[in-house]
């Protein structure tokens, strides 16, 4: 965490007013390297970024729970979160502003094992679920068991950090909430082990962007920001345009990339990315908003332009 820190600070320590041919700028990921991030990746590895004369650090955070919380203190630029955890984080203080869209809508999944004991939702009393980023998957959770007429005291929560999937493999947990349905899903089924996924959209829960791009309140005018957003928006565009291309580029990242998991988690993947980035749905937001009040995450809803704006 000190080494994440000290990375991020020193990256950060750039002024936006200092003019360079390329202006550094630190993006903190919300886990670690996967499809989820392509844009980011693509535009690195594509001369993207280098158009809009930006040098893009992308960090992987020890602790997923972490980079908002950074970049709050000012220790990073940029964090990529979760449109729940914002309406949360705010409400707590944290002086943080959404100001663009990485993936436009839910990951968000219960994940059991396809073939396990757990048919429904209903199963799971006394049952243990492990989750990653604490807060909202309670809320999730809580909203799902309702329709079973279930209480969260009748399941047991287990932190199993980014171990989702193993988690459920080695039989520590009988279920997971927080599984992504594009990546989880598909590792469970390379290893021979399917999941089934129950989709919070369908229990109620109101839509939400799952990944978004935030910055501290005070560096909104930061030009850096925006040269971001009109590079992702360069990069989804040649994501469709030239597939193979892009793919290429991802996985100069690491080689780990290569692999049979992340060619699956791309392909569904693709079509869930923001192709207008900046676009805030205000009403979409406020819902969400209201929804997290109802559920006592949030002691009232905030007008929108306290957490969430639109660059222009």
């Amino acid at each position: 965490m000190k080494n994440l820190i000290a990375a991020a600070a020193l990256a950060g320590a750039l002024m936006p007013g200092m003019a360079s041919a390329h202006d550094k700028l630190t993006v903190l990921l919300d886990w670690f390297v996967n499809p989820d991030h392509a844009p980011l990746v693509v535009a690195k590895h594509t001369g993207i970024f280098d158009r809009h004369e930006l040098l893009v650090d992308l960090i992987a955070p020890a602790d997923p729970n972490d980079p908002p919380k950074l970049v709050a203190a000012g220790k990073a630029d940029v964090a990529i979160s979760y449109q729940p955890q914002l309406h949360v984080q705010v409400a707590q203080g944290l002086p943080l502003r959404r100001f663009g869209t990485l993936i436009a809508t839910p990951l968000n999944s219960l994940v059991v094992l396809r073939d396990g004991p757990i048919k429904s939702v209903g199963d799971l009393k006394g049952k243990k679920i492990g989750y990653s980023v604490g807060g909202f998957e309670d809320a999730l959770l809580k909203t799902m068991l309702e329709q079973y007429g279930l209480k969260l005291s009748d399941v047991t929560l287990v932190n199993v950090n980014f171990a989702l999937s193993p988690s459920i493999f080695a039989g520590k947990v009988d279920a997971t909430i927080g599984a992504f349905r594009n990546f989880e899903l598909n590792q469970m089924d390379i290893a021979g082990k399917p999941g089934r996924a129950f989709y919070p959209e369908d229990f109620g829960v109101p839509l939400y962007d799952e990944l978004i791009l935030v910055a501290h309140k005070d560096k909104l005018k930061d030009d850096r920001l925006m040269r971001l957003l009109d590079a992702l928006e360069e990069a989804v565009a040649l994501m469709h345009n030239e597939p193979q291309k892009s793919w290429q580029a991802f996985i100069k990242e690491s080689k780990s990339l290569d692999d049979e998991l992340n060619r699956r988690a791309w392909a569904a993947t693709l079509p869930r990315f923001a192709q207008a980035p900046r676009a805030l749905d205000g009403r979409r937001y406020s819902r969400f908003a209201d929804y997290l009040v109802k559920q006592g995450l949030i002691p009232k809803a905030l007008p929108v332009a306290d957490y969430a704006i639109e660059m222009r």
